[in-house]
């Protein structure tokens, strides 16, 4: 295992693993990647601003954390469908709009479901 520092640079699913030298289904991870990586931030976040006496310590909570996290979907964990829904329940941005509460151009589409028709300006 590294360091803090160095797992703080880590961006990549698969890095995490390697970091902790943890074997991984690589179809699985392909599959839940941003549920996986959604949970096990949500449980690093946790802990911070709790002193774990040293970063050793942090980063064997970090890699608990990531076994737990696989291991849940490894076993047939699937969030719920309100978990994924949720993402849904608001226009996402646009290229035009920072965020979808303040887009002027919300329009229903369909059924009660709204979009952004602001047309984002592409320069080369």
């Amino acid at each position: 295992m590294g360091t803090l520092a160095e797992f703080q640079k880590i961006t990549d699913t698969e890095d995490f693993f390697d970091f902790f030298d943890l074997e991984y289904d690589e179809r699985l991870v392909n599959a839940k990647r941003f549920h996986i990586m959604k949970k096990f931030g949500e449980l690093v976040d946790k802990s911070k601003g709790h002193d774990m006496g040293s970063d050793e310590k942090l980063l064997e909570f970090y890699k608990f954390a990531l076994i737990t996290v696989y291991k849940n979907f490894e076993n047939g964990y699937s969030p719920s469908a309100a978990d994924v829904w949720a993402m849904f329940d608001k226009p996402s941005a646009c290229g035009t709009c920072s965020t979808s509460s303040s887009c002027n151009d919300v329009e229903e589409v369909s059924h009660g479901v709204h979009a952004c028709t602001s047309q984002p300006t592409i320069s080369f």
